[in-house]
């Protein structure tokens, strides 16, 4: 890059999150032409008009999540998020909607079998950082730390929060590098990933803090005992018992970044969109004039 130059940057929507946000911050009350609620849908739909309006951005991609029992790490670990129920049949339809607006705003809209969106986000990062893009993951989920490097950010612009790699340290004491490792031996009620029991979070920290890695940690787990922190000899004795369930957990928490993404940079690049389209779509899931006046704005201004 040219001296002086300024980075590219591309957003990386972690869509599921904000619709199932939307889902249960609205209320029901709005229907589709075939009757059925889209009200996750309006308030999804009214996120991403606000985040394309806030930043303009030139490289959009949306993350939703088809993998919840077909994941990879569900042949790993085959309890992996077996503590959620099942999604409601009428969520399930609203995605759809979702990734339909999404298409419709111009966005790269990223699904798998397999990989999560975590994972589709982190390859489609490590993809454009190979073009010279910085990213900026669009999420609150602290999973996400572990892809922030240098120039890039997290944001969870509902919350008006921001942080980049010194912010993840703040938030978890752990550098990004380190942020798998810490989840693997802290593990993850929400996704059923056990870690290393009776290890918390400032446990965890201190830990990485003095042996850097999770490897380094269980390889040297006898000196643990010897360190000058509260219930060192407890937590010296559980790595010992536990190792392999840390390395168990570790395999789930790493996100993957060879997932299968456009490989391109140019794949990513904010598309403009058919006025048709838009507008029969608009009338099926039954938006007010105000949000189509939104949409059409975004859809027919130049990008």
């Amino acid at each position: 890059m040219a001296p002086g130059a300024v980075t590219p940057t591309a957003h990386l929507v972690d869509g599921s999150l904000y619709v199932c946000r939307a889902w249960f911050a609205q209320v029901p009350d709005v229907t589709d032409a075939d009757g059925a609620p889209v009200h996750a849908v309006h308030g999804f739909t009214r996120f991403l008009l606000d985040l394309i309006e806030r930043t303009q951005p030139t490289h959009l991609a949306v993350a939703f999540d088809e993998s919840l029992t077909t994941s990879f790490r569900n042949a790993i670990y085959p309890d992996y998020k077996a503590n959620r129920p099942p999604a409601p049949a009428d969520l399930l339809r609203q995605f759809d909607g979702c990734r339909e607006i999404a298409h419709a705003l111009g966005a790269t809209v990223l699904t798998d079998q397999r990989y999560e969106a975590d994972d589709l986000i982190g390859s489609a990062l490590a993809t454009l950082r190979r073009a010279g893009f910085r990213g900026v993951i669009v999420s609150a989920d602290k999973d996400f730390g572990q892809l922030i490097g240098d120039g890039d950010e997290q944001w969870d612009p509902p919350r008006n929060q921001r942080w980049d790699g010194a912010g993840v340290k703040a938030r978890l004491g752990v550098t990004p590098a380190q942020v798998a490792d810490y989840l693997a031996l802290t593990g993850d009620a929400t996704d059923n990933i056990p870690g290393v029991p009776g290890i918390g979070a400032k446990t965890a920290a201190i830990l990485l803090h003095h042996f850097g890695t999770l490897d380094a940690l269980l390889a040297r787990a006898d000196e643990v005992a010897f360190l000058r922190t509260r219930g060192a000899a407890a937590a010296a004795l559980r790595l010992r018992e536990h190792a392999d369930l840390a390395r168990l957990s570790r395999a789930l928490t790493g996100i993957a970044l060879d997932a299968p993404v456009p490989a391109e940079s140019d794949a990513y690049r904010r598309r403009d969109s058919d006025a048709a389209g838009i507008d029969a779509l608009l009338d099926r899931l039954r938006f007010g004039p105000l949000t189509r006046s939104r949409m059409r704005a975004l859809t027919t201004s130049g990008m």
